[in-house]
């Protein structure tokens, strides 16, 4: 599994996400992207290839990371705003327990936030409805800080 980020630096969160994907594939290759198609459910992939990819961005940074396994990766700056009473409507019953409990209720809801992204752009489904199916645990080591973000991904 191979892992890139980036700032910005005035490209747009796309353009540099595309930049890292083209970069991770040529060093595990050796060869130029292949032609990137969407399926029904949204999420892009490389038809006929082993590989598999999942890239994110936020307002200052681009992630993202390549393997032989289905993955999703999300991110987020830690000091975006966060509506918390959101938890209520987002988060499964042991999730809220869990967040009620934390310390840094900021930190708690990003953290289930990009475990949840996570997922659904590894299985490609999508956020449908309220997300509040998951049973994720707030020291999920599948999440990071990275740069003033925190980065979730998750791996088949």
């Amino acid at each position: 599994m191979r892992f890139a980020a980036c700032r910005l630096s005035g490209q747009t969160g796309h353009q540099a996400g595309r930049a890292l994907l083209e970069a991770l594939y040529r060093e595990e290759t050796g060869e130029a992207l292949p032609p990137i198609h969407i399926s029904p459910g949204g999420r892009p992939y490389f038809p006929d290839s082993p590989y598999h990819f999942s890239i994110s961005h936020t307002h200052r940074h681009a992630f993202c990371v390549l393997g032989r396994h289905s993955v999703g990766l999300d991110a987020e700056e830690l000091d975006r705003r966060v509506n918390l009473r959101l938890a209520q409507r987002i988060l499964s019953d042991t999730e809220l327990v869990q967040f009620e409990q934390a310390p840094d209720k900021h930190r708690a809801m990003l953290t289930f936030w990009v475990l949840k992204e996570a997922s659904v752009k590894r299985t490609g489904l999508g956020l449908r409805g309220f997300p509040n199916h998951t049973h994720f645990r707030l020291e999920d080591p599948r999440v990071w800080e990275w740069d003033g973000c925190l980065i979730g991904m998750i791996v088949e």
